[in-house]
């Protein structure tokens, strides 16, 4: 069973809201800090998801937990007509709002206050969706799931960057060394929130990744489900459909 891991140990809110707190808190020193601790590679792995989405030339794109918007505006390449970014923290979007605006694509991208258990769109809407490092913070994994393949057309793609946890050596020795360690150091260093990047490095290590994430989609009824593992194992993109 999944480990249920939230930002603040000593918080009453529940994990949504808690993770929403942790966001707005951090979305102003987000996108320099994520290409620190990264080394910048994040952004091929982005790269590759706009990819394989673009391959199927979709008319109507949702980018889950759009954060900052760095997804959603990569999907601006594709030659959809709609693309939305969703997210729960008002912080994050307020920033990509602005990242949207400097690159001239309002017309193009709509980024929307909304929550993955609970998506305000009709069924069978979306060509492509996306999650890229969002899924370990939904408070109930497969209720989210299953709102993704409900809002999700047949036969449509749904594309997943989460981080994974290395296996082969000496990758998963330095992997644990540095999540563990240098991780949380250099977020404490340069965020106001002490806890947000050692959440961050405690819920990646805990998160089912691999064949155990293919499982869960399946159940939930996801099709054709493959992974494919970046960067000897430090994130896995996740590509499946729906009937």
């Amino acid at each position: 069973m999944q480990k249920n891991v939230t930002p603040y140990k000593d918080s009453s809110l529940g994990k949504k809201e808690q993770v929403a707190q942790m966001f707005d808190t951090i979305s102003g020193n987000y996108d320099g800090l994520n290409r620190v601790i990264s080394f910048g590679i994040d952004v091929k792995w982005r790269k590759k998801v706009l990819k394989m989405v673009a391959a199927k030339n979709p008319q109507t794109i949702l980018d889950i937990a759009t954060g900052t918007g760095d997804l959603a505006i990569l999907m601006a390449q594709t030659q959809a007509k709609e693309i939305i970014g969703a997210d729960i923290s008002a912080g994050m979007l307020d920033v990509g709002r602005k990242k949207i605006t400097e690159q001239k694509l309002d017309s193009r991208i709509k980024m929307v206050l909304g929550d993955s258990e609970n998506l305000p769109f009709e069924d069978n809407y979306f060509d492509a969706i996306t999650v890229a490092f969002g899924v370990r913070n939904f408070e109930n994994l497969e209720k989210g799931l299953a709102e993704i393949l409900r809002v999700l057309k047949p036969g449509g793609i749904f594309v997943i960057l989460e981080t994974s946890v290395p296996v082969k050596f000496p990758f998963k020795q330095g992997y644990k060394i540095y999540t563990k360690y240098l991780l949380p150091l250099i977020g404490r260093l340069f965020s106001k929130d002490r806890s947000a990047y050692a959440y961050l490095s405690e819920s990646a290590s805990v998160f089912p990744y691999g064949e155990a994430l293919n499982n869960i989609l399946r159940k939930i009824g996801f099709i054709e489900v493959k992974h494919l593992p970046q960067t000897f194992g430090v994130a896995t993109i996740y590509a499946t459909s729906k009937k």
